[in-house]
């Protein structure tokens, strides 16, 4: 049996375990869409952060987390007489190809960006009729997130710079906007500016092939892991934190950038 066929093996035993737990377990007997889609949005992240912790373990354990969810759904569609899963394979699969006539047709591309820039062309024919570009952007996603999608979304139909240098003459004069805010002491101003610079710096990430979502992330944790040594150092000098100048503060972070390059 080669590894396709043991992977359709393993999934059918999924379905059939799925089965089994909607007739006999109490608890995954009471699920609805609205019920799971917390510990969804859960899961992902959690696997977000396997994948940033670069952990192989965790990323699998996760995906098969995500996997049990894909299959709920699928159930309780398939119950409701709505879909199945075989629906929404077809469905995955059908998409792929007509989203892919570079692979699939006798379309020719020369890079990623006319990739991109067929597909959202390719979503805006589908369903017959006009689809507006940024309709598939989910409101309910994180601001920086959205951001980003967002303008991938445009810039996948021809609306970008042309070199991605070009980019921060626009940061530059959002962050130019933000200390006249500043200056004038507005408060409003100042959060519309803010937004805007952020929106302009994540596109320079993005333009910059950078996903901002990550950086952030990973900004966010080398602070943290800083700022605990910080902490661990002030602990064994005796030393109660908010009683340390900042110039004390500062001699013992630099200390933990030191360590972090060795």
């Amino acid at each position: 049996m080669n590894n396709k066929e043991r992977c359709a093996e393993e999934f059918t035993r999924l379905l059939d375990i799925m089965d089994e737990l909607r007739i006999k377990c109490p608890w995954d007997r009471k699920q609805t869409n609205e019920s799971l889609r917390k510990l969804t949005i859960e899961e992902t992240y959690e696997l977000a952060e396997a994948i940033i912790s670069n952990d192989d373990e965790g990323i699998k354990g996760e995906l098969g987390d995500l996997m049990l969810h894909i299959v709920f759904y699928a159930k309780l569609g398939d119950e409701k007489g709505a879909f199945d899963m075989t629906a929404v394979l077809t469905g995955i699969c059908e998409k792929l190809i007509y989203r892919h006539p570079h692979v699939f047709g006798d379309v020719e591309v020369a890079d990623d960006k006319e990739v991109l820039q067929n597909w959202e062309s390719l979503k805006i024919r589908e369903n017959n009729g006009y689809k507006p570009v940024l309709s598939g952007v989910p409101n309910s996603l994180p601001a920086t997130v959205k951001a980003n999608r967002i303008q991938e979304k445009a810039s996948g139909v021809g609306f970008d710079w042309e070199k991605p240098e070009q980019v921060w003459d626009k940061v530059k004069e959002e962050y130019d906007e933000l200390k006249v805010e500043i200056e004038k002491n507005d408060r409003r101003g100042m959060e519309e500016e803010f937004g805007d610079l952020f929106f302009a710096l994540i596109n320079a990430s993005r333009l910059h092939g950078i996903d901002p979502e990550s950086a952030l992330e990973k900004s966010n944790r080398k602070f943290i892991r800083r700022f605990n040594f910080l902490e661990e150092m002030t602990i064994k000098k005796n030393i109660p934190l908010k009683e340390m100048t900042l110039a004390e503060m500062d001699l013992l972070w630099e200390e933990a950038k030191k360590l972090e390059k060795r």
